[in-house]
């Protein structure tokens, strides 16, 4: 053994007080520049988060409790704002409407694309048809409305009722003014621009299921329907349940296809809770009042988005 091979191999010494005094300030340094790295990088996002989105949030729930019309003085009405919309047939109605809009828009749309996603699964080219129907996503929601107004609308203007009574003979509903109809037409509109994104999200569901679990049902003779009641569909479980929550919350702020399709101020079945918030805040210049009804569709959406969390336990489930 030389003597270099020796030296190394009873080099075992304890570091000194020094060396250990060393690396600690060392440490320090760095975990310093670290936290001002995470500063530069953080710094701005969390201002603009606090002066665009805490800030405003906490002033509207403030404002919620008094009467304000924008310019004047600020007087404390405690809980009167929050009274007066529960027992307002207005806000009653627009409740009740956005309800609507979500039990038709949820189900029918995660349906749909539930098909859609399965039926191009085992096709070849599925990137061109993600592309196709993740179109209208990405497409203004106003220009959709405009061109959706276009089609719906009655007279001579309506490019559907026309076609369908000069073919068929038959004459539709006037969708955009009728009460009784202008709720099912709002829903087809979101329906089909939103139907991209689910159907997106489902192709990517589906591809992530093991092969071999529907090969082995498959063996063992289970059909189509078996495999997709007992193997596709709980599998799949996860990804639905997060489109049906971003579906839910997407439904109760419905806003600006409404603003563009039709007047709710002249057809109270169009009328949702975020076009009362927008009316009497910057129509009424009611900001007090407006402040609460946002507050109460806050509230109603974290209600809603609980009962599913609580509700996932017995319908979801995840791969161990």
């Amino acid at each position: 053994m030389t003597t270099s091979t020796l030296s190394r191999t009873t080099d075992t010494r304890r570091p000194t007080t020094e060396e250990t005094s060393e690396r600690r300030r060392s440490l320090r340094g760095r975990r310093r520049r670290e936290r001002w790295w995470a500063a530069l990088f953080l710094g701005p996002q969390l201002a603009f988060l606090l002066l665009f989105t805490l800030i405003p949030l906490g002033f509207a729930v403030v404002l919620a409790f008094m009467k304000w019309d924008g310019l004047g003085e600020k007087s404390w009405v405690g809980f009167d704002n929050f009274q007066t919309q529960l027992s307002d047939p207005t806000f009653r109605d627009a409740v009740l409407n956005t309800l609507t809009l979500g039990l038709i828009t949820v189900p029918v749309g995660l349906a749909l694309a539930l098909l859609i996603a399965m039926a191009l699964n085992n096709v070849r080219g599925k990137t061109f048809y993600r592309v196709v129907y993740f179109l209208p996503v990405v497409t203004s929601s106003v220009a959709v409305a405009v061109i959706w107004q276009m089609l719906l609308a009655s007279g001579d203007l309506g490019m559907l009722n026309n076609t369908v009574h000069d073919w068929f003979g038959i004459t539709l509903p006037d969708w955009l003014n009728d009460p009784d109809w202008v709720m099912v037409a709002i829903a087809a509109v979101t329906i089909w621009s939103s139907l991209g994104l689910n159907v997106v999200i489902f192709l990517a569901g589906l591809q992530s299921i093991p092969a071999h679990l529907t090969e082995v049902a498959r063996i063992d003779g289970a059909g189509p329907l078996r495999i997709f009641r007992h193997v596709t569909l709980p599998l799949l479980s996860p990804t639905i349940f997060f489109s049906f929550v971003v579906a839910v919350i997407s439904s109760f702020q419905a806003f600006d296809q409404i603003y563009v399709l039709v007047d709710p101020d002249h057809n109270e079945g169009a009328r949702t809770i975020v076009y009362q918030v927008y009316d009497l805040g910057f129509k009424k210049f009611e900001f007090g009042a407006s402040s609460a009804a946002a507050l109460l569709l806050t509230l109603m959406t974290i209600v809603v988005t609980l009962v599913q969390f609580r509700a996932q336990k017995r319908f979801v489930h995840y791969e161990s």
